[in-house]
């Protein structure tokens, strides 16, 4: 149910801040946590109350640059440029006979565009069966047969992301810095919004001097209220707060930002398993979903990096973002057969409606030649 939040009086003081959350926080009923789980019972009483950002409206509003977005663009259109779709697309172009130096260059085009070395060697090795075979009665068909064996291997991980149900239902959201990880829940939060979806968001990135304000920022662009404390306040006693906020007030779906960090960072790791017994002490569900922002520049150590958060949080779902680009694009097949997990949505561009749910078939189909006589991708 759509939400609206009051103005909030302009001659608010400290105290009345303080009364506000004291008040958001005991509504809940919750219990504070137990003496047992570190010094976070401490952290909670001497960290001074979170601050809350609302919007200065009345209503919800669009921002003022998506009140007339331009029409979006295919995914074809998106995917044109990248260095998967690019080397494919000349492949077929150059290469229209069916025989070994097709397929031999096919395996290195794969490979060079992050699919994986067994993913790659696999999948022409199965087409060069066929090939020998004689099922293939030129390269157009082999280019289908291409085509069926990528959509095969993500078409399981075509899941999308379902928030109703839980009363919040809270997206903890992982990653590494640069990635994207605050630009994609500004694009959530806009989003579940447009949908009339009550959402607030937690900025637990306080290790980032700018990512606070940051996702203040995002919050006032998309009308939903932000819960901080500032730089280098406990991030999970940040959201804690939030979730019982969130909890008093019916919020839909809390979304909580997370400090950037390297798979290598140890005592930034750590915070993260924090985070989440944090919010089970609210809810013994929490988080529901744990989504890892992936950039899909970084190639085959996108592999890495997910492999480590999925051993300290559990990751459950994948963000790729940055597709539209110059990203090799392949190292979406290799984290699905990799780890299975389900890819939520992908980035393919800067606006919000770019930040889509994932579609196997027509992610498959941006990537291919559209035929071997027409047009090659990327030569628009």
């Amino acid at each position: 149910m759509l939400k609206f939040w009051k103005k909030k009086p302009t001659e608010a003081g400290p105290a009345d801040k303080e009364a506000e959350h004291a008040t958001a926080s005991t509504s809940t009923g919750a219990v504070a946590p137990e003496s047992g789980d570190g010094m976070l019972h401490e952290a909670l009483a001497e960290i001074p109350a979170p601050t809350e950002t609302r919007p200065e409206t009345e209503r919800f509003v669009a921002p003022a640059a998506d009140s007339a977005p331009p029409a979006k663009r295919s995914w074809r259109e998106r995917l044109s440029g990248s260095a998967f779709a690019r080397s494919l697309g000349s492949l077929f172009v150059r290469h229209p006979k069916l025989d070994d130096d097709l397929l031999d260059e096919l395996e290195t085009a794969l490979i060079t565009a992050d699919v994986g070395i067994e993913a790659s060697t696999g999948l022409v090795e199965n087409l060069r069966r066929r090939m020998h075979k004689r099922e293939f009665a030129d390269a157009t068909a082999l280019l289908a047969a291409l085509r069926e064996a990528l959509l095969a291997l993500l078409k399981p991980v075509e899941q999308p992301l379902d928030v109703a149900g839980r009363n919040p239902f809270v997206v903890l959201v992982v990653g590494i810095n640069g990635a994207g990880k605050t630009t994609t829940i500004g694009k959530l939060a806009r989003r579940w919004r447009d949908e009339q979806r009550a959402v607030m968001l937690a900025a637990g990135d306080t290790f980032r001097a700018a990512a606070v304000e940051q996702l203040k920022t995002w919050g006032e662009r998309n009308a939903v209220p932000v819960i901080s404390q500032g730089q280098d306040a406990d991030a999970a006693s940040v959201i804690f707060d939030a979730l019982q906020a969130a909890r008093s007030r019916g919020t839909d779906v809390l979304i909580a930002d997370t400090a950037g960090r390297l798979h290598t960072q140890g005592g930034l790791m750590d915070e993260l398993g924090k985070i989440a017994r944090v919010l089970k002490k609210l809810d013994p569900d929490a988080p529901h979903e744990v989504l890892m922002v992936i950039d899909g520049t970084t190639g085959q150590n996108a592999v890495n990096q997910v492999r480590q958060f999925r051993q300290i949080v559990g990751v459950t779902g994948l963000v790729v973002t940055k597709l539209d680009g110059t990203a090799k694009g392949g190292v979406v097949f290799a984290l699905a057969r990799e780890f299975g997990l389900p890819i939520r949505f992908v980035g393919l561009g800067e606006s919000a409606t770019d930040l889509r749910p994932f579609e196997a078939a027509a992610f498959v189909d941006g990537l291919l030649p559209a035929s071997l006589g027409g047009e090659a991708q990327g030569h628009d």
